[in-house]
């Protein structure tokens, strides 16, 4: 058994944070019923890159074991019909912007009358209220906005996003921890909730250390590329043969970093036994390590560094870590089959169990897959009842 087997999600979110978070609680058994625009589906179906059979990767990134409804909700059917599978649930996920849900009728108190013990998650760009609540926004403008891409990139480069959407990932997991703390709470108290997420805020959050420097010593922080900007050493040095090793030491990795660099000149100055002096003498220190790390090659110098019990790690590609021997021991890349794709790999949802089922990789569902089942054997809708409901638009 799966933890969450017996709970049930309807979401209504589309392309990255609010679709991420519903497939990780669907994967730990949760039954997730995905509703999209009859026709074009979740937009994110269109975005590169394709696999064979014309479906988007993208897609099947976030959607994975989820059913996939049609309707129209911008008819009074097509609304009606949400409305009646919410009274059946435990969670609602939406991601349009304040107000909307509203309009279709679908909002927190329209649909709490019918289901107290709903548990309804808005995930906007900037919140249900302040001056920018009507503002939409992207993943790259949350990077912009909050601090994140001034923080990313060299000091002597631009500002730089981040490799990986981390406004979206980071909003998706705070939208998982809603639910579930949602659902916990109200195993206490009996009844459900509104929950306001601004992705904004989630944003904001990351930045706890920078906010920290800035509250204690007023300094507003600004890129510094790989180095870390209250320890050193912590940064990527550039090896001989052109990789790029991570090393992060502590006062008590020190002693053993300096005699395996060989780097006696520094041993011998007791100013740098401490972070403090490390970090107020950096350029000095930063420049003996990368000229003698360049004299290495970069396999050899991260065993030799790790097997002297400092923290090290080569800066890789997704090729390279992905095939990396751990993360095959852990299963990190799993698959599933898809009616078109055929089999199709995936990263595993990265959570494992003892008293439950470990997550199962799902199969991201075709567009309506489950529209007709879920109508009527759900809704108690007949055949002729939602071929009419298709000849309408509606579904």
């Amino acid at each position: 058994m799966r933890p969450l087997e017996g709970i049930r999600i309807l979401d209504f979110s589309r392309v990255l944070a609010g679709p991420m978070a519903t497939q990780m609680l669907a994967e730990m058994g949760a039954e997730v019923t995905k509703i999209e625009r009859p026709g074009t589906g979740d937009e994110s179906r269109g975005f590169e890159p394709r696999v064979a059979g014309g479906e988007s990767a993208y897609f099947f990134a976030f959607n994975r074991a989820k059913r996939s409804l049609t309707l129209n909700l911008k008819s009074a059917k097509g609304q009606d019909l949400a409305r009646r599978l919410a009274a059946a649930c435990d969670v609602v996920v939406e991601n349009f912007l304040p107000g909307e849900m509203e309009r279709f009728g679908l909002g927190y108190d329209q649909l709490a009358n019918r289901n107290p013990g709903l548990i309804y998650v808005s995930s906007t760009g900037f919140g249900q209220n302040g001056p920018y609540r009507d503002r939409p926004g992207y993943d790259t403008v949350f990077q912009a906005l909050s601090g994140v891409m001034h923080l990313t990139g060299h000091a002597d480069g631009p500002p730089a996003k981040a490799g990986v959407p981390i406004a979206d990932l980071s909003s998706g997991l705070w939208i998982a921890i809603a639910i579930l703390s949602g659902l916990v709470g109200r195993g206490k108290q009996g009844k459900g909730c509104r929950v306001d997420l601004s992705m904004m805020d989630v944003q904001a959050s990351l930045l706890a250390l920078a906010a920290a420097r800035l509250f204690a010593l007023d300094e507003d922080v600004t890129r510094a590329g790989t180095e870390h900007p209250g320890r050193v050493p912590s940064a990527a040095f550039e090896c001989r043969d052109g990789g790029w090793l991570h090393i992060s030491g502590s006062d008590q990795h020190w002693p053993a970093l300096l005699s395996a660099l060989g780097l006696a000149e520094l041993a011998a100055d007791r100013a740098l036994d401490k972070n403090a002096g490390r970090v107020a003498d950096r350029e000095r220190v930063m420049g003996a390590m990368r000229a003698v790390i360049l004299q290495h090659d970069r396999a050899p110098l991260a065993e030799r560094l790790r097997a002297a019990g400092i923290p090290a790690g080569e800066v890789n590609t997704v090729r390279e870590i992905l095939s990396d021997p751990h993360m095959a021991a852990r299963e990190v890349v799993g698959a599933f089959e898809h009616p078109t794709a055929g089999r199709f790999s995936a990263l595993r949802t990265p959570i494992r169990y003892e008293g439950f089922d470990d997550p199962q990789i799902g199969c991201p569902p075709r567009l309506g897959a489950d529209t007709g089942r879920i109508l009527a054997g759900e809704l108690g809708l007949s055949m002729a009842e939602i071929a009419t409901l298709e000849a309408e638009g509606v579904v």
